[in-house]
């Protein structure tokens, strides 16, 4: 199984050890191809449109999108609109902060599957019961 995280980058920098245990989890259930995702911000040489593109081949060559949503972003809200359009699977992850809760037009969205968790534990078995049989 080929399966896209998605989560806050320039936004999302505190939740990046979050990120790399979450994608070392989803490591089990097949290649993950963004597991930069995990990993501190590093420059690049990448315009852009070379960055859009190359994220956009890899939902297209996707089975599934896993998204950590906690952190507000426009990236990960036009990914995950870009997945539902091409009727994939999507698991979205959230904790809420000081009382805050994510979008609930990602909540409210009957296409995806949304789970609030607290710990890495509770995403394991999130991840388990969703991609077992995928």
């Amino acid at each position: 199984m080929k399966i896209y995280f998605s989560g806050s980058i320039r936004g999302g920098q505190q939740d990046v050890e979050i990120y790399h245990e979450i994608i070392e989890e989803l490591k089990q259930y097949g290649t993950v191809l963004t597991e930069h995702i995990g990993s501190k911000i590093q420059e690049t040489k990448m315009t852009d449109q070379e960055i859009h593109n190359r994220d956009m081949n890899w939902v297209i060559e996707s089975d599934i999108l896993v998204a950590e949503v906690t952190r507000p972003s426009l990236g990960v809200g036009y990914e995950i609109g870009r997945a539902l359009e091409m009727k994939k699977p999507i698991v979205c992850l959230y904790r809420s902060i000081n009382g805050k809760t994510t979008s609930a037009m990602i909540r409210g969205c009957a296409d995806l599957q949304c789970f609030e968790y607290t710990t890495l534990a509770e995403v394991d078995k999130i991840l388990k019961e969703q991609l077992i049989h995928k």
